[in-house]
């Protein structure tokens, strides 16, 4: 029995999906590593609304607030996309630092304008590895992720948008 039990925790999981071998590792890792991009842009939009500063003080904390909501509740639907489809994601922070491509900001302060062109760089950033996703998912035929990525894009771009016209008439 004790045997059974070790050879259960240590098989991969095999999902059937009608996805090949391929897709799953090519799918898996590329969303996995958007995972992490998604975590960094999280704690990066949740440390900018907590040293937000200025004059829009109000305004610029709830909308980084909402975004980094936003941001918060993608990980968990695509995490577990990569787990329906057999593949392994995120175990750890030291796991998300090692993937992200999303860089941090550690600054002893970044004005309220700075962020705000920062977040919004960076964000165009994820909806092109979205848009890379997509793409892949699109060459093997996984609709279902290509399908939360499209929401996802939509509310990226939407993103991008308050932050641009938050940003109008600034020189950020």
């Amino acid at each position: 029995m004790e045997q059974i039990l070790k050879s259960r925790r240590t098989a991969p999981l095999k999902t059937p999906t009608g996805l090949s071998e391929d897709a799953v590792k090519d799918i898996s890792a590329a969303a996995t590593t958007l995972l992490a991009d998604i975590f960094a842009l999280y704690l990066k939009t949740k440390n900018f609304h907590w040293h937000m500063s200025g004059s829009h003080f109000r305004d610029y904390h709830r909308m980084l607030d909402d975004q980094g909501e936003q941001l918060f509740g993608i990980t968990d639907p695509l995490a577990e996309r990569v787990r329906k489809l057999g593949g392994v994601t995120l175990k750890s922070i030291g796991d998300i630092a090692r993937r992200q491509r999303i860089r941090d900001n550690d600054a002893d302060f970044v004005h309220a304008h700075g962020m705000l062109a920062e977040l919004r760089e960076d964000t165009g950033e994820l909806v092109a590895s979205m848009r890379s996703l997509h793409a892949l998912c699109d060459e093997h035929g996984d609709v279902a992720t290509a399908s939360l990525l499209e929401n996802w894009i939509d509310e990226a771009e939407q993103r991008i948008w308050f932050l641009f016209e938050t940003l109008r008439g600034t020189n950020a």
